[in-house]
């Protein structure tokens, strides 16, 4: 598999419309050879647009598509090297698991004994082997992904592209699989971009995530950073879930921010800012990046519990704040009852996401 790894992906200015909706507006990426980058990002956010780009089935408005630098975009489809899974596996029905595997090299117009040798090859790989003779509807759905995936590999792809490969099995099946897909990526070193809506598959699986919005591009970064350090509002409550409490700048130094909330604390952010002082402010904190507890302390917020939901080993808590807003805090549960009534809210600091501009007025939470 070695001969189809380690091919640098590169989308420079993409963009492509659909009459007056614009899918894609100035997409650039470069996709290093070896990484898995998933597009993430709402329905309708432009990554299909983009995946069927990058496969050929659809020719941009503008912009280039390359490979290893080379421009790909005048190339058909099977002309380019490139192997996709789609969602719905599409396995040749009346074919065995060995047949649909075949199907790629054959119509290639590979001899029989190379032929042969690839399927022996690409069943090992997805462990697959026992189950040759058989037809795709005598395989449970994540059977079918691993041969939908070995015939992809079977051509020899410099890239490839998992369209939402996970959306049809179920939780604990997806896991496994996601898990699978990885090692067998890791194994074969081979490029590629994965499309999904659903932002922990993306956390786990990829090198980088390109975070798309209505045709934008929002951020394409580390999954470490996308959560901790998000370039934008979209990208803080769309990845995870963010706790977004109004106060107004009261001060800026060399070490960040202060902000002023609404009981009229103020708090050290430690997160710069382009904004003045006195200007409105959405402050960003993950439910972990709080705690309640009984006590007060220094810059500790007044609040009332409202709800609490013990999941596992933590306890989610939402409390309401002085200003009628609610936020959600995870922490460990204790040996002890879970708290009740009124409370101390505790920020850690170094866990705030970000500061945004509070244009709204009135937008104070953000649950995803």
């Amino acid at each position: 598999m070695s001969q189809s790894a380690g091919h640098a992906l590169t989308l420079r200015g993409i963009s492509h419309a659909f009459g007056q909706v614009v899918a894609a507006n100035a997409i650039d990426l470069d996709i290093r050879p070896g990484e898995l980058v998933s597009l993430l990002g709402p329905s309708g956010c432009g990554k299909t647009t983009l995946l069927k780009i990058i496969a050929g089935f659809l020719r941009q408005t503008s912009g280039d598509v390359l490979v290893d630098g080379a421009s790909i975009s005048h190339l058909p489809t099977n002309r380019r090297r490139i192997g996709i899974v789609f969602q719905n596996y599409a396995l040749f029905p009346h074919m065995s698991v060995a047949q649909n595997i075949a199907y790629g090299p054959i119509a290639a117009g590979r001899p029989k004994a190379e032929t042969d040798a690839v399927v022996s090859e690409m069943l090992d790989v997805v462990q697959m082997a026992a189950f040759r003779d058989r037809l795709p509807r005598e395989l449970s759905g994540g059977q079918q992904q691993r041969v939908a995936l070995a015939r992809c590999l079977a051509i020899r792809p410099r890239i490839l592209l998992l369209d939402e490969p996970f959306s049809a099995l179920d939780k604990n099946l997806r896991l496994d699989m996601q898990i699978e897909i990885k090692r067998l990526q890791r194994q074969s070193g081979i490029t590629t971009v994965m499309v999904t809506h659903d932002q922990e598959e993306a956390l786990g699986m990829s090198d980088r995530i390109a975070v798309l919005s209505r045709g934008n591009l929002e951020q394409f970064a580390p999954p470490s950073d996308i959560y901790d350090r998000p370039a934008s509002l979209f990208v803080n409550t769309f990845v995870g879930t963010a706790n977004l409490l109004r106060a107004t700048v009261a001060g800026i130094s060399a070490s960040g921010a202060a902000v002023r909330l609404a009981d009229g604390m103020v708090i050290e952010t430690g997160r710069e800012t382009t904004l003045s002082v006195g200007a409105a402010v959405l402050v960003a904190v993950r439910p972990e990046g709080m705690r309640v507890s009984a006590t007060g302390g220094a810059g500790a917020i007044g609040a009332e519990i409202t709800a609490v939901m013990p999941i596992g080993p933590a306890l989610i808590y939402e409390v309401t704040l002085i200003d009628g807003s609610s936020v959600k805090v995870v922490q460990e549960r204790e040996a002890d009852a879970p708290l009740a009534g009124p409370v101390f809210l505790h920020l850690k600091p170094n866990r705030i996401t970000g500061l945004f501009p509070d244009h709204s007025g009135d937008t104070h939470k953000k649950g995803n």
